[in-house]
Order: C-alpha cells, then sequence, then structure tokens
C-alpha cells in the first residue's frame, strides 16, 4: 500500500498564477478576531484565492500594527473597522459582537457595491457570520464557512461550566453549518463535528490545515540575548489567554528551578492577550520574573529568533474537550523551524506532531517539568526530533500541501 496516497500533491501560488482555475470568481473574506495580515491562515488563503485568479476583499478588525481602515496588497483589498477593547462576561460579548456585526454588514454592503463577491468566505469565531451572509442570499451569494474554533468547546474551557449561553453556542453553530453551502474543516475532528453536529453532506466538508508557508517563516542565526546569560532556552508563541495552560507551564518552570535546582534555562514566551500582564504578576509573585519573558505581541523579526534560538518549544495547552480537538498552529511553526516540542497528550496535536514531540501526562506540569529536561539534557535526540518535524511539514503539512483542497472547495461553492 502507498503510505503518501493520502498527501496531496502540493501546489504553488506560482502554479496557480499560470492555470487560474477560479478566474472570475469574487470573494469576500470576513474575519473578525484578528487583523489581516496578522491572522496568517487568512491571509495565506487570501493569497492563493487571488493567485488562483479569484478577486479577493477581506473585512477584519484593526490591531497593533494594522490600524489602516483600507489597506491594499497584492490586489487584495482589506477594509478594517473599529472593536471595543477585549471583552469579558457576557456584556463584554455582547458589546463587541453587536458592533462587529454592524461594521461587518456595512462594510459588506461597501465591498459589494465597489468590488462585488459571488462568495462569503465567514472564518470564526464567533459563529455569527452567517447573519451578515443571509440578506446577500437573496442575490445568489453563497457562504462558505472556516471553521477555526469550536465555541462550544471553547466556551465551556473558558468558563468551566455549560448553561444557557453554552447551549446558545450549540446554536448558532448549528444555524452557520445550516447556512454554508461548504465547510472548510482545519482537521479531521472539525469535518465530523460539521457532518455529525452540523449536519453537512460529508462531500460538502473540506480539510484545510493551517500549513505554514515556508516561504515565510524566516530561520535566522541564534540571538544569544534571549537565553539571558543561561545555556538553554524553552520557547512558546501564542495567545496569552485564561485557557492557553500558561499558569501550567509557569508551574513547570517552578518546578524546574525550584524543586530540581536547575538555574541553566531561560523560557521566552512570545504573544499578547487579555492574560498578558495578570500572567507576568503570577510570575513576578512566584519568582521567576528573572527566568521567564514575557516578549508581548513581536514582530516577525523577533519571533523568528525566539524559534531560531529556543533548544526546545512548548505547548501547555491544557486537556480539554476543545484543546483535544483543535490543531494549534503553533506545532506546526515549531517543527517548521526544526524544534523537538513538549506537550500535553491531546488527539490533533499528537496527530501533527507525532515524533517531533513528547507527550506529557494530562495537564500535569511536574510531567512537562520533567519532559522539558529530559529533552534539554539529550541533543541528539533533539535534533533528531527537529530534522523529523521539519520533515513532516515539508512533505505532508505545509501550506501548498492543502491549496488543492482549498480550491476544491471553492469549485464545490462556486459552480457545484
Amino acid at each position: 500500500m502507498n503510505k503518501t496516497a493520502d498527501i496531496p500533491v502540493p501546489v504553488t501560488l506560482e502554479e496557480l498564477r499560470e492555470t487560474r482555475p477560479l478566474a472570475g470568481l469574487k470573494v469576500l473574506i470576513v474575519v473578525e478576531n484578528l487583523p489581516v495580515p496578522f491572522d496568517r491562515r487568512v491571509w495565506m488563503e487570501a493569497r492563493t484565492l487571488n493567485a488562483a485568479g479569484a478577486r479577493v476583499t477581506v473585512i477584519c478588525p484593526t490591531g497593533k500594527g494594522h490600524e489602516e481602515r483600507v489597506w491594499e496588497d497584492e490586489g487584495i483589498r482589506v477594509y478594517r473597522h473599529g472593536l471595543p477593547l477585549d471583552a469579558s462576561g457576557a456584556m463584554g460579548y455582547l458589546l463587541e459582537y453587536g458592533a462587529a456585526l454592524f461594521w461587518e454588514t456595512v462594510l459588506a454592503v461597501r465591498a459589494k457595491f465597489t468590488r462585488g463577491f459571488h462568495v462569503i468566505h465567514g472564518c470564526n469565531p464567533p459563529d455569527l457570520i452567517f447573519l451578515v451572509a443571509l440578506p446577500f442570499r437573496l442575490l445568489g451569494v453563497r457562504y462558505l464557512f472556516d471553521h477555526h474554533d469550536i465555541n462550544p468547546e471553547l466556551y465551556e474551557a473558558k468558563f468551566g461550566k455549560r448553561g444557557f449561553f453554552w447551549k446558545l453556542m450549540r446554536s448558532f453553530e448549528r444555524w452557520t453549518f445550516r447556512a454554508a453551502r461548504v465547510s472548510i474543516a482545519t482537521n479531521e475532528s472539525y469535518r465530523r463535528i460539521a457532518i455529525e453536529r452540523g449536519g453537512m453532506a460529508p462531500e460538502d466538508v473540506f480539510i484545510v490545515r493551517s500549513g505554514p508557508d515556508l516561504s515565510r517563516l524566516d530561520r535566522v542565526p541564534e540571538n544569544p540575548a534571549w537565553r539571558n546569560g543561561r545555556k538553554h532556552m524553552v520557547g512558546y508563541v501564542g495567545v496569552m489567554g485564561d485557557q492557553e495552560g500558561i499558569d501550567l507551564l509557569l508551574e513547570a518552570v517552578e518546578h524546574i528551578v525550584r524543586r530540581t535546582g536547575r538555574e541553566d534555562i531561560q523560557f521566552c514566551l512570545v504573544g499578547g492577550g487579555p492574560s498578558l500582564e495578570k500572567l507576568r504578576r503570577q510570575s513576578a509573585d512566584m519568582g521567576l520574573a528573572d527566568y521567564v519573558t514575557f516578549t508581548g505581541r513581536a514582530p516577525d523579526r523577533d519571533l523568528f529568533e525566539v524559534l531560531s534560538t529556543a533548544d526546545v518549544c512548548v505547548n501547555p495547552d491544557r486537556v480539554n474537550e476543545m484543546n483535544d480537538k483543535s490543531t494549534m498552529n503553533k506545532i506546526l511553526e515549531y517543527m517548521a523551524f526544526e524544534k523537538p516540542i513538549v506537550q500535553f497528550d491531546v488527539t490533533e496535536g499528537r496527530y501533527s506532531a507525532r515524533e517531533a514531540s513528547l507527550y506529557a501526562r494530562a495537564n500535569d506540569a511536574g510531567d512537562m517539568a520533567a519532559k522539558i529536561l529530559e529533552l534539554l539534557d539529550d541533543p541528539e535526540r533533539r535534533a533528531e526530533m527537529g530534522r523529523y518535524g521539519r520533515a513532516r511539514v515539508e512533505t505532508e503539512m505545509s501550506w501548498p500541501h492543502q491549496v488543492p483542497a482549498l480550491i476544491a472547495a471553492y469549485k464545490r461553492v462556486w459552480k457545484g
């Protein structure tokens, strides 16, 4: 049996520009939680559709470094809108989602009359963007749902309960799938949700993983300054939120420093988010400030330096229903930089990394600490795992391998 039979043949943007399989199609992408092009997945999708001959317009929020209300590159036009500060609590989310829906609708009308679109491509969270698309169905516009997060599980992970709002999330999810002509899933777990919970036909659900664009991830020379004078460095890249498990990582750091007496390891955490200041205070209260660097949201130059300098990279996401079914972009980025990984054992994390990672017991900070030390003390194993991860990304997981499924999804929604 050919083990590579299920691996799509990679397609480059240059090849798409030659064939233009989507020539004549006009697309509006709507994303709420991150600005574009900072949202790497959405920007890769937009560039791919553009290369395939489609005219692409994007609606997204503003963000740090992305304040221009109208921005254009490579023929892709991006309309940005403001949002209230990071929401917390029911009223905060109501305000944020209400403002987002208002501006998305206004800008969608603007885009329809200036650039036009045949398809609205909605990227959750939240599962409300279908409301923007519904009025345009009267004009023959079709809705494609890009399933980034499973919001009922995300709500439960954030608040530790179900109840009324969890049921409301399930309703929004169901209505989103009903409104969609085609759905894109980031992995097999999400595909099953679209079919089993969303009621979608299997032939209308396509897996498009968030494979890294290796042409835009630059491995650069190490910068010893990130090590803070220490022999080893452990890196983390991601959102600083309550559900990302950074508190467990800090417990692992405390275990390493206090219980094992290892003071030769620096931990460098790259990313911004609503819990950043709280985590900085927690680190200081634990007496770990000198061992843990929080960079905040960093430019690509700093991000690439940290990943190039790190000896080991970590993913401390808790084991729960949300994280078990979700593919974390950071895992594939670590692998692209040829770094061995330590993470808790979750289904999609193990599928992505396989032998490029060690897997700690569920939510056990002490075991994560032990796995980190195990790798730091074994440079040959680190190198072997790093090579495996890089090869897996190059031959199976990188963005060119996702392009055929994205183009197939668009042919389905446009002509199917």
